[in-house]
Protein backbone atom coordinates (compact mmCIF):
# COMPACT_ATOMS: atom_id res chain seq x y z
CA UNK A 1 0.00 0.00 0.00
CA UNK A 2 1.31 3.32 -0.96
CA UNK A 3 0.59 7.00 0.85
CA UNK A 4 0.92 9.85 -1.59
CA UNK A 5 0.13 13.79 -1.21
CA UNK A 6 -1.67 14.63 -4.52
CA UNK A 7 -1.08 17.93 -6.16
CA UNK A 8 -3.18 18.26 -8.91
CA UNK A 9 -6.32 16.05 -9.51
CA UNK A 10 -7.02 14.66 -12.94
CA UNK A 11 -10.97 14.28 -13.85
CA UNK A 12 -9.93 10.33 -14.13
CA UNK A 13 -8.53 10.70 -10.47
CA UNK A 14 -12.00 12.46 -9.20
CA UNK A 15 -13.93 9.60 -10.96
CA UNK A 16 -11.45 6.80 -8.99
CA UNK A 17 -11.52 8.87 -6.16
CA UNK A 18 -15.57 9.73 -6.36
CA UNK A 19 -16.23 5.59 -6.48
CA UNK A 20 -13.88 4.97 -3.59
CA UNK A 21 -16.49 7.23 -1.92
CA UNK A 22 -19.69 5.84 -3.18
CA UNK A 23 -18.43 2.18 -2.21
CA UNK A 24 -17.14 3.58 1.38
CA UNK A 25 -20.63 5.49 2.14
CA UNK A 26 -23.10 2.44 1.11
CA UNK A 27 -21.03 0.32 3.55
CA UNK A 28 -20.87 2.62 6.20
CA UNK A 29 -23.74 5.66 5.94
CA UNK A 30 -26.66 2.93 6.11
CA UNK A 31 -28.78 6.13 7.35
CA UNK A 32 -28.58 7.97 3.66
CA UNK A 33 -31.60 7.26 1.56
CA UNK A 34 -30.19 6.61 -2.27
CA UNK A 35 -31.55 9.68 -3.26
CA UNK A 36 -29.18 11.38 -0.83
CA UNK A 37 -26.24 8.90 -1.98
CA UNK A 38 -26.74 10.47 -5.45
CA UNK A 39 -27.35 14.21 -4.37
CA UNK A 40 -23.85 13.85 -2.44
CA UNK A 41 -22.29 12.34 -4.76
CA UNK A 42 -22.72 15.21 -7.42
CA UNK A 43 -20.27 17.47 -5.04
CA UNK A 44 -17.56 14.88 -4.41
CA UNK A 45 -15.31 16.22 -7.22
CA UNK A 46 -15.79 20.07 -6.28
CA UNK A 47 -14.56 18.85 -2.51
CA UNK A 48 -12.07 16.77 -3.48
CA UNK A 49 -10.54 20.09 -5.35
CA UNK A 50 -11.19 21.92 -2.66
CA UNK A 51 -9.38 20.73 0.25
CA UNK A 52 -6.16 21.66 1.13
CA UNK A 53 -4.26 18.32 1.23
CA UNK A 54 -5.74 15.26 -0.13
CA UNK A 55 -3.76 12.35 0.39
CA UNK A 56 -4.48 9.04 -1.31
CA UNK A 57 -3.87 5.30 -0.67
CA UNK A 58 -3.21 3.10 -3.78
CA UNK A 59 -2.74 -0.41 -3.83
CA UNK A 60 -0.31 -2.29 -5.70
CA UNK A 61 -1.55 -1.99 -9.12
CA UNK A 62 -1.80 2.15 -8.30
CA UNK A 63 -5.51 2.02 -8.11
CA UNK A 64 -6.74 4.45 -5.02
CA UNK A 65 -8.54 2.51 -2.25
CA UNK A 66 -9.13 5.20 0.51
CA UNK A 67 -8.63 8.70 0.74
CA UNK A 68 -8.34 11.93 2.91
CA UNK A 69 -8.43 15.33 3.08
CA UNK A 70 -7.14 17.87 6.11
CA UNK A 71 -7.60 21.44 6.36
CA UNK A 72 -6.35 23.60 8.69
CA UNK A 73 -5.40 20.60 11.06
CA UNK A 74 -8.49 19.47 10.59
CA UNK A 75 -9.68 15.90 8.91
CA UNK A 76 -12.27 16.81 6.28
CA UNK A 77 -13.16 13.69 5.20
CA UNK A 78 -11.62 10.08 5.14
CA UNK A 79 -13.07 6.86 3.11
CA UNK A 80 -11.96 3.52 2.57
CA UNK A 81 -12.67 1.06 -0.03
CA UNK A 82 -15.16 -1.85 2.18
CA UNK A 83 -12.49 -4.29 1.04
CA UNK A 84 -9.75 -2.71 2.47
CA UNK A 85 -11.45 -1.84 5.54
CA UNK A 86 -10.32 -3.71 8.79
CA UNK A 87 -6.61 -3.93 7.88
CA UNK A 88 -4.64 -0.93 9.39
CA UNK A 89 -5.19 1.72 6.81
CA UNK A 90 -6.98 4.44 8.53
CA UNK A 91 -4.80 3.57 11.46
CA UNK A 92 -1.99 4.55 8.53
CA UNK A 93 -3.70 7.56 7.51
CA UNK A 94 -4.77 9.21 10.46
CA UNK A 95 -1.44 8.74 12.10
CA UNK A 96 0.13 10.02 8.67
CA UNK A 97 -2.57 13.59 8.77
CA UNK A 98 -0.90 13.60 12.62
CA UNK A 99 2.83 13.26 11.51
CA UNK A 100 2.61 15.81 8.55
CA UNK A 101 -0.45 18.02 9.12
CA UNK A 102 -1.18 17.92 13.21
CA UNK A 103 -4.04 16.91 12.70
CA UNK A 104 -6.39 17.18 15.89
CA UNK A 105 -9.84 17.80 15.15
CA UNK A 106 -12.80 15.99 13.00
CA UNK A 107 -16.62 15.70 12.67
CA UNK A 108 -18.09 12.65 12.42
CA UNK A 109 -21.79 11.13 11.72
CA UNK A 110 -23.27 10.23 14.97
CA UNK A 111 -25.20 7.39 12.87
CA UNK A 112 -22.09 5.51 11.96
CA UNK A 113 -20.97 4.16 14.86
CA UNK A 114 -17.95 1.92 13.55
CA UNK A 115 -16.41 5.53 12.24
CA UNK A 116 -17.14 7.02 16.28
CA UNK A 117 -15.11 3.68 17.49
CA UNK A 118 -12.44 3.85 15.06
CA UNK A 119 -11.35 7.43 15.96
CA UNK A 120 -11.66 7.18 19.41
CA UNK A 121 -9.64 3.98 19.15
CA UNK A 122 -7.26 6.46 17.36
CA UNK A 123 -7.34 9.15 20.67
CA UNK A 124 -10.14 11.38 19.61
CA UNK A 125 -13.03 12.31 21.90
CA UNK A 126 -16.19 13.58 21.48
CA UNK A 127 -16.55 17.40 22.83
CA UNK A 128 -19.45 18.62 20.81
CA UNK A 129 -22.95 17.27 19.39
CA UNK A 130 -24.88 19.17 17.08
CA UNK A 131 -28.35 17.51 15.93
CA UNK A 132 -27.69 18.68 11.97
CA UNK A 133 -25.04 17.94 9.54
CA UNK A 134 -23.20 20.55 8.23
CA UNK A 135 -25.67 21.15 5.25
CA UNK A 136 -28.34 21.61 7.59
CA UNK A 137 -29.69 17.78 7.30
CA UNK A 138 -30.75 15.65 10.45
CA UNK A 139 -27.43 13.75 10.75
CA UNK A 140 -26.16 14.35 14.11
CA UNK A 141 -22.52 14.89 14.16
CA UNK A 142 -20.00 14.55 16.62
CA UNK A 143 -16.84 17.02 16.85
CA UNK A 144 -14.09 15.11 17.97
CA UNK A 145 -10.71 16.39 19.25
CA UNK A 146 -7.28 14.71 19.36
CA UNK A 147 -6.40 13.27 23.24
Amino acid sequence: MRITETVEITSSLAEELTAVWERSVRATHLFLSEKEVAEIKKYIPQALHGIAHLIIAENRDGCPVAFMGIEDQKLEMLFIAPEERGKGLGRRLIQYGIEHYSVNELAVNEQNPLAKGFYEHMGFYAYKRTDYDEQGNPYPLLYMKLR
